[in-house]
């Protein structure tokens, strides 16, 4: 059963990261084909739809993404792509050309290969919008994961794999920005829940001796332990009013 589950998760990770690459969506017989076999259920394979479905992922035809955005974000991607278009159209038989370059280790081939991917990185950070993260930060972090890229070029056989490795490294970066960031506002709550938790506890115990508590005193009373008192007081900037604390004792 566990390794069932195991090959369902990896199968559905598979299928969102294809869909990411077709401009966030797939097809309903790239999903099926996917979990083949598995041999799903039709209900089960519905939850499979509902899934993307609810991470941005359209089934057949793309989801509007704008309505990701807000305003501000907006009106960023709409100047960042005035200016980017007023870069080089390149044909396919240049790029073609600068990544043989590039590849080679030419700088100013590899700047320009850069300037030939901007665009892309931009799209990508569309489909990755409403996470969490600012957009233009997405771009960056995207900007800088291509630069990296064409810098590793020389270690492809051929040029047409450029591009797939770019992207994935450009996807690879965005990912890692969400989930940083995803972890970090997590964080941030346990310490407030820690903090307020903490306050709490004093209030109460000032408010049945008419004066304020030292952390030993709430330690006792309440089973916490000074040492987690005196973290939440130093996380809370030492701004919990009911706890009496020589500074040199945090």
């Amino acid at each position: 059963m566990m390794e069932r589950e195991v090959v369902f998760a990896q199968t559905l990770e598979k299928v969102r990261r294809l869909a990411k690459e077709q401009g966030n969506c797939i097809g309903e017989e790239q999903v099926r084909e996917a979990f083949s076999s598995l041999a799903l259920e039709e209900a089960q394979l519905q939850m499979v739809f509902d899934y993307l479905t609810a991470h941005k992922v359209g089934i057949g035809q793309p989801l509007d993404t704008e309505d990701d955005l807000s305003d501000t974000e907006r009106d960023y991607l709409r100047d960042y792509l005035e200016e980017l278009a007023l870069l080089p159209v390149r044909s396919q038989g240049e790029i073609e050309a600068l990544t043989i370059s590039a590849m080679a280790g030419e700088e100013q081939a590899r700047h320009s290969l850069v300037e030939v991917y901007l665009k892309d990185v931009a799209d990508i950070a569309r489909l990755y919008a409403g996470q969490g993260v600012l957009l233009e930060d997405l771009i960056g972090e995207g900007n800088v994961a291509l630069a990296f890229g064409i810098g590793m070029l020389g270690s492809l056989e051929r040029p047409d794999e450029a591009s797939g490795m770019l992207m994935k490294l450009v996807m690879d970066s965005m990912e890692e920005h969400i989930r940083e960031s995803s972890e970090k506002e997590t964080a941030g709550r346990k310490i407030a829940q820690k903090v307020n938790k903490v306050a709490d506890k004093a209030r109460e115990l000032a408010e049945e001796l008419h004066r304020k508590v030292t952390p030993e005193e709430l330690a006792e009373e309440t089973g916490l332990s000074v040492r987690s008192i005196r973290e939440a007081v130093r996380m809370s900037g030492n701004k919990i009013e009911d706890i009496e604390y020589a500074e040199d004792s945090l």
